[in-house]
C-alpha cells in the first residue's frame, strides 16, 4: 500500500496539470481587476464545466493522497 500511495500521486498530479492546460486561455491577471477586451462574466457550459469539475476532483484528490502519504 505504501508503494502505490506516491505512484498515485504523480498519476493524479500530471492530471491535474493537463487538466490545467486544457482550460479556457486569454484569462489574464488584467481580466481580473475589470480591463481587456470581452471583460464579462460568462458562465461555463458543455465540456469546459466537465473539465473544470475534473480539475476540481483531481485537486481534491492530490490532496487526500498528500494526507495519506504524510499519515503513513
Amino acid at each position: 500500500m505504501q508503494a502505490i500511495l506516491p505512484i498515485l500521486q504523480i498519476v493524479i498530479s500530471i492530471a491535474v496539470i493537463v487538466l490545467i492546460l486544457l482550460q479556457q486561455r486569454g484569462t489574464a491577471l488584467g481580466s481580473a481587476f475589470g480591463g481587456g477586451e470581452g471583460s464579462f462574466y460568462a458562465t461555463r457550459r458543455g465540456i469546459e464545466k466537465k473539465i473544470f469539475w475534473a480539475t476540481v476532483v483531481c485537486g481534491s484528490l492530490f490532496i487526500i493522497l498528500a494526507i495519506l502519504i504524510l499519515l503513513t
